[in-house]
């Protein structure tokens, strides 16, 4: 890894570096997407079948997976690995309970009454990568919250294994999350047949879940004919740490991000020189023992650093400006920071709170903004599954009251209906 001293221009320009390692709009991706789109619109399941047949070499017989595959998938499962799902399922829910919102109704003593009615949407599209990405975790992270909404079908779509059949980790992490159906379909068509709805596929209100390019574009390009969670790119993570923090864990936690993806970043700041220098050498030590090390030596040669900075503050407002997916605070008191780290997807405090600790089991939600769109943009939770719509009701003495200002502001504005649309109740 690089081992840079801040300047106020070395770290600016790594910063773009980062930034431009976003997967950028790709033409020839959106025109194929876009055709795949529109042909599983017009076709349906026939589409779907043709193109899982193209890219996938083969198209289970049926697409929706019975129920009782899924219960078996649970009771044939490693015990420990059910257990530990359950566990994970426990502090999410727990964590995700505190987010749900209430409907109120506020009434007023001219009789005016207001309110704001909260409940979950219909049905939600969960998509599950099931090859060599298969992330059981991510069916937890997006069902729980779902459910704790109020959604009333939860639909997941996962590509077929080579055999034609689900992976089984991704069945019984459905059958925890209480996922209602499963179908056997990936890519962009599987995308485009829950927005859209086939002859087999129920048509939904959101899409969730990672993907590759071409579900990610799919997503993108479906924006308003459903909603989606949001537009993922690569992973990151950023780490502060000064001279109290142990190089042996920084080392770790920056690797746990960098075998996500060649394009994944993992950056150490710190105002400690010894700190930066032995964990340096500590990733070259760690690394050999590695199952994906070549992806982590890609990912941290071309996206991955050490800045060494003036001062703690400095290192605040780097962060801040970055706006990271994950920050880790290794500072001799790390709950100091919270007030002062404003962008960040999930803050993780301490030396015993590594990042996987969120991934999979504490109880905030692992689907995080990504690319510095912590600045707006916030976690999945509940709130991500509900919708609100709000009421009210007048007495002809209420706005009789209000009946002047009214039409003032409509006039003002030019809209002569919508003052006459006052007007005409008082009208003898």
């Amino acid at each position: 890894m690089e081992l840079i001293k801040t300047d106020g221009t070395a770290e600016r320009q790594l910063f773009q570096t980062l930034r431009s390692r976003s997967r950028e709009v790709d033409r020839k991706v959106t025109a194929a997407v876009s055709e795949i789109l529109e042909a599983v619109r017009e076709r349906g399941d026939a589409a779907v079948r043709a193109y899982t047949l193209q890219f996938d070499g083969q198209c289970p017989e049926a697409f929706e997976v019975e129920r009782e595959a899924i219960n078996d998938a649970l009771t044939q499962a490693d015990p420990a690995f059910v257990e530990a799902l359950l566990s994970a399922q426990e502090n999410i829910a727990a964590f995700h309970n505190r987010q749900k919102q209430q409907s109120f109704i506020d009434t007023q003593p001219n009789g005016v009454i207001m309110g704001q009615r909260v409940r979950g949407l219909a049905r939600v599209g969960l998509y599950v990568p099931g090859g060599t990405a298969a992330y059981p975790s991510s069916v937890l992270m997006n069902c729980v919250p779902a459910k704790i909404a109020g959604v009333g079908e939860i639909i997941m779509v996962t590509p077929p294994q080579k055999d034609g059949t689900a992976n089984p980790d991704i069945l019984v992490a459905a059958a925890i999350a209480g996922v209602d159906r499963v179908f056997l379909a990936g890519g962009a068509q599987a995308v485009a047949a829950m927005a859209y709805g086939t002859e087999t596929f129920p048509k939904v209100d959101k899409i969730v879940g990672p993907g590759n390019l071409y579900v990610a574009t799919a997503k993108r390009l479906l924006y308003g004919t459903v909603d989606i969670d949001m537009v993922a790119g690569p992973s990151e993570i950023l780490i502060l740490a000064d001279d109290t923090a142990n190089p042996v864990y920084l080392a770790a936690d920056l690797m746990s991000q960098a075998e996500h993806d060649v394009l994944a970043s993992a950056i150490l700041l710190t105002t400690s020189q010894r700190i930066a220098q032995e964990t340096r050498a500590e990733l070259e030590r760690q690394l050999e023992g590695l199952s994906r090390r070549q992806i982590i030596q890609q990912s941290l040669d071309n996206y991955g650093a050490i800045l060494v900075c003036r001062s703690i503050q400095e290192m605040v407002d780097l962060a801040n400006e970055l706006a990271p997916e994950h920050l880790e605070v290794m500072l001799e008191n790390p709950m100091a920071y919270i007030g002062q780290l404003d962008n960040v997807g999930s803050l993780f405090l301490g030396q015993y709170s590594p990042e996987p600790l969120g991934d999979y089991y504490a109880g905030p939600n692992h689907v995080l903004p990504t690319s510095g769109t912590a600045r707006f943009f916030s976690p999945l939770g509940v709130d991500s599954f509900v919708k609100r719509s709000s009421f009210l009701y007048y007495t002809r003495q209420a706005l009789a009251e209000a009946r002047e200002e009214i039409v003032c502001i409509a006039q003002r504005e030019q809209l002569t209906a919508h003052a006459h649309s006052i007007e005409v109740r008082f009208e003898e």
